[in-house]
């Protein structure tokens, strides 16, 4: 079958390699649309500790069911249609046992620690897969994953009816943060550098826009959520909080960056900091609030790309110039 494949870091490419055999309780999954995030281009620049290479990358993906391998259980049948969770937990590690997979010991993820779906063929643990409508495009299926991490912060930060939110970041996650924060009664400004980007923000409700924190006026808000991973951007977001405020860091960070907060703020404001990382039992609540049509999956989806161009796609979304760049490896159907 064809594949994305990155070799080494610095080097990808589109070949040929085996087909995947399903093993005991896995799926054969021919991939219909599969999305590039921020961990995909680590992935591709060796900026992704966990990831070993060569490999085929690619975790936000739906597709159809075509081969089932041995005491696959739950009824599935060839020709289901879905999304897929690519989390791999390992099941008996402290934080495995007390409900905290996302924090495994022995963390992996399809197409980050094991083959992917930038392929036309997958294989994935049959308890990782979700049936979806066939109202569903492959591509809005594909949109499940990055929704149920914010599902996931969501819950982490917590919000109320009438709060006020900072998002730092209009691209495809700060605006379907913003979705799911005024979905749950927050009134959202959101901050971006390329004011491009932030026509999209209003159209989906946003109370205000800015290109940078420094122009709304010294205004302080109940909860900020940096969906950037970049220092500045965490430190106004931190900024921008009144006292008792909330910080989510939920933007993906260099393992070795650092930024500077007030210990004291910290202490003397009550300020809570928080993290989010990956999908925690969110999936299927990102896949019903998806099928519902409580994410505007329209404004999102802004490139689709044939599996060849691949190494185009990167581009596209390194450039900034798209927002929700997928890879459709079954063509252009569905």
């Amino acid at each position: 079958m064809r594949a994305a494949i990155v070799d080494r870091p610095g080097s990808v490419r589109v070949g040929d390699v085996p087909d995947p055999v399903p093993g005991d309780r896995q799926l054969v999954i021919k991939v219909g649309a599969c999305g590039i995030c921020g961990t995909d281009l680590h992935i591709a620049d060796g900026h992704f500790p966990p990831t070993p290479y060569p490999i085929v990358p690619g975790h936000e993906f739906a597709g159809e069911v075509v081969e089932l391998g041995p005491d696959v259980p739950g009824g599935w049948r060839i020709g289901d249609r879905v999304a897929v969770d690519p989390s791999l937990f390992c099941g008996y590690c402290t934080p495995c046992r007390s409900g905290h997979g996302n924090l495994c010991a022995n963390w992996g993820a399809t197409g980050d620690t094991v083959d992917g779906a930038f392929a036309e063929y997958v294989a994935v643990p049959s308890a990782n897969c979700y049936r979806i409508p066939d109202s569903m495009t492959w591509q809005q299926g594909a949109l499940v994953e990055p929704v149920s991490c914010a599902v996931h912060g969501v819950r982490r930060i917590g919000v109320e009816a009438g709060e006020r939110f900072l998002v730092v970041g209009a691209g495809t996650m700060g605006l379907v943060m913003q979705q799911l924060l005024q979905r749950a009664g927050a009134s959202v400004t959101v901050v971006d550098r390329n004011a491009a980007r932030l026509p999209r923000a209003t159209r989906l409700g946003a109370a205000a826009v800015a290109a940078d924190v420094s122009e709304l006026d010294d205004e302080r808000f109940d909860a900020a959520v940096d969906c950037t991973g970049a220092a500045p951007a965490i430190e106004a977001a931190f900024d921008s909080l009144r006292r008792g405020g909330r910080l989510l860091v939920f933007g993906v960070a260099p393992a070795e960056a650092r930024v500077a907060l007030s210990p004291f703020r910290i202490y003397n404001d009550e300020i809570t900091v928080v993290g989010s990382m990956a999908v925690l039992h969110s999936f299927g609540a990102a896949l019903d609030l998806v099928a519902a049509g409580a994410v505007d999956t329209a404004e999102l989806l802004t490139d689709a790309l044939p599996l060849e161009e691949y190494p185009k796609a990167l581009d596209l979304m390194r450039s900034g110039a798209g927002l929700k760049v997928q890879v459709l490896p079954g063509g252009f159907d569905g």
